[in-house]
């Protein structure tokens, strides 16, 4: 009899109610801050039908429980003041009962980064307000070299601006924001991987891929605040082949290494030089713009650390700095086209990769108006003219 009561015991410990099994205890709790608190963890269990996440702000608070689905790993804590200091512990939970705790974590938020004067995605400024995408260069000299420069652009198209994203779904550069608790894959580099930034990446399996030939992959971590971006980019089981890939830290002026390439030809970063429409709709850009040219010659002028493959000294280098002219009259434009013609003038476009000449880069977004921005093919290029802002460099 005492056998049969302590087996009848035994088995409510180890599987609950009707033999039900308690979840194994998840793992791997961490807590990353920055104005906010992004949390995960591994799930070990496949019987859970629910997380139930504590957390305890410090010093002296109570600790309060929020029940999250089953299968989630991931959890961020916004709305805390900067300084604020919260400890967190999860566990696993089924009508059986719930798991151990977690080994906790703790956290202490920062102040969210000073987004005056620059354009920001998922919470992170695009790089300083003192880097060369964001500086105003309506007053820099003009290149003598300007009308050799702006002819040769012109040889290569139309002669006219061209943008060359919309509201097609397949136009455009898209990109997404991942939170600082996304996975990292691995990163497989099949053509420039001596230039390229080593993995892993926290991009995620579903990432919007560029149409087209290039296949462009753009991430930005937010609470890290890191872009990351792919070139001739293609899932890989778990991770991506890419021919390069480059890593940029948003807080920093820091560029590649001289003669490095990147996700694009110049050695750029691809997002800080997107018309993106949240900008556009909010009636400003406030950095330079991406923009191709048909031939770019075999050196590049900073931020660009990489080159073209022209020996013509008439051929832009990789990096140029154009602006529109003040004499030019924008007066007549409307919407989108006149949001992007007033930030031409101010902080100018740079040549970034070769390809179709006056050709602007944007974020694919189903929101622009085409027609607004066909104003834009009317633009020539001769409105145009070449900003000095550094030594052209040579391989």
């Amino acid at each position: 009899m005492l056998r049969t009561v302590g087996l009848v015991a035994l088995a409510l410990v180890l599987g609950g109610a009707g033999g039900a099994a308690v979840p194994p205890r998840p793992t791997g709790l961490a807590a990353t801050a920055g104005d906010t608190i992004a949390l995960s963890w591994r799930d070990r269990a496949s019987n859970e039908t629910r997380y139930e996440l504590a957390s305890r702000v410090f010093p002296g608070g109570a600790w309060v429980t929020a029940r999250l689905p089953r299968n989630t790993t991931s959890w961020a804590h916004s709305g805390l003041p900067a300084g604020t200091t919260v400890a967190y512990r999860v566990r696993a939970c089924n009508r059986a009962g719930c798991s151990a705790w977690a080994r906790g974590a703790r956290a202490t938020t920062t102040a969210p980064p000073d987004l005056a004067g620059v354009a920001a995605v998922g919470g992170c400024p695009v790089f300083p307000a003192d880097n060369p995408w964001n500086r105003d260069v309506s007053a820099d000299p003009v290149d003598p070299r300007s009308d050799a420069y702006i002819a040769s652009i012109s040889r290569g198209g139309e002669g006219f601006l061209h943008a060359d994203f919309g509201s097609d779904p397949t136009y455009g550069i898209p990109y997404v924001v991942v939170p600082a608790s996304q996975p990292l894959v691995p990163i497989r580099y099949v053509e420039y991987g001596d230039e390229s930034d080593p993995g892993p990446f926290p991009i995620p399996p579903d990432a919007p891929v560029e149409a087209g030939n290039d296949r462009h992959v753009l991430v930005v971590q937010s609470g890290t605040c890191k872009l990351y971006e792919l070139y001739h980019a293609e899932r890989d089981g778990q991770g991506w082949n890419a021919g390069s890939g480059a890593v940029f830290d948003l807080s920093s002026n820091r560029l590649r290494p001289d003669t490095w390439t990147s996700a694009d030809a110049a050695g750029l970063p691809i997002l800080p030089g997107l018309v993106r429409y949240d900008e556009v709709a909010g009636g400003e850009i406030r950095h330079a713009v991406r923009f191709t040219v048909d031939r770019a010659q075999r050196a590049f002028i900073h931020p660009a650390t990489h080159y073209g493959s022209s020996d013509d000294p008439d051929d832009p280098p990789m990096g140029l700095r154009l602006r529109l002219k003040a004499s030019y009259d924008i007066s007549g434009f409307t919407g989108q086209a006149r949001v992007v013609l007033e930030a031409l003038r101010r902080y100018g476009m740079i040549v970034a990769d070769q390809g179709t000449s006056w050709f602007l880069s944007g974020a694919t977004d189903g929101r622009w108006q085409d027609i607004d921005l066909d104003q834009l093919k009317t633009v020539p290029g001769s409105a145009f003219e070449v900003v000095l802002t550094g030594p052209i460099l040579k391989p």
